[in-house]
């Protein structure tokens, strides 16, 4: 009887980062096997590291920005093929102005403030699906004053971890 692998998704994840006053949401633009895609500044977990800390390194490591997630959108199950899956962890910070992004990250080319409409509108260059339905999860909960709290997430238990 062969022996049952596994599943191991990759954990990742992402922030939604929105200037409510301009309406604007701020994306990374890379180049994937020759193609341009547009994602939300996102990427693994990594050893030893909390969800808050991987969302702060990725956001600061993709947009040049030090920022503090203000709270959770969502979890995320995404199967990329019968080989790839993913769990993603969707986070959100609001600011302030259009803050002028600096992508550190040599894979980020770009990072670009745009309106949802020109998000919708790049639906065939976003990395994955889950770009727009967290965005739209997003702003579902924002307009039902809605939002899930940071606390929800302990890793109390974890190496060498501060928060």
């Amino acid at each position: 009887m062969a022996e049952k692998l596994r599943y191991k998704p990759n954990v990742t994840v992402a922030c939604i980062i929105h200037a409510p006053t301009a309406d604007k949401y701020l994306l990374v633009e890379e180049w994937i096997d020759g193609e341009q895609r547009f994602n939300q500044p996102a990427g693994h977990l990594e050893a030893n590291e909390s969800l808050i800390q991987a969302c702060k390194r990725e956001v600061l490591e993709e947009t040049g920005l030090d920022l503090e997630p203000q709270g959770l959108v969502g979890i995320y199950q995404f199967s990329a093929s019968e080989a790839l899956a993913f769990v993603r962890f969707t986070f959100f910070v609001q600011v302030d102005a259009l803050l002028p992004p600096q992508p550190q990250d040599a894979d980020i080319d770009a990072a670009h403030w745009l309106s949802f409409e020109q998000i919708e509108a790049k639906m065939e260059q976003l990395r994955s699906p889950l770009v727009l339905d967290c965005l739209r999860d997003y702003r579902h909960q924002q307009q039902q004053g809605q939002t899930y709290s940071l606390e929800l997430l302990n890793s109390q238990r974890l190496t060498g971890c501060q928060r």
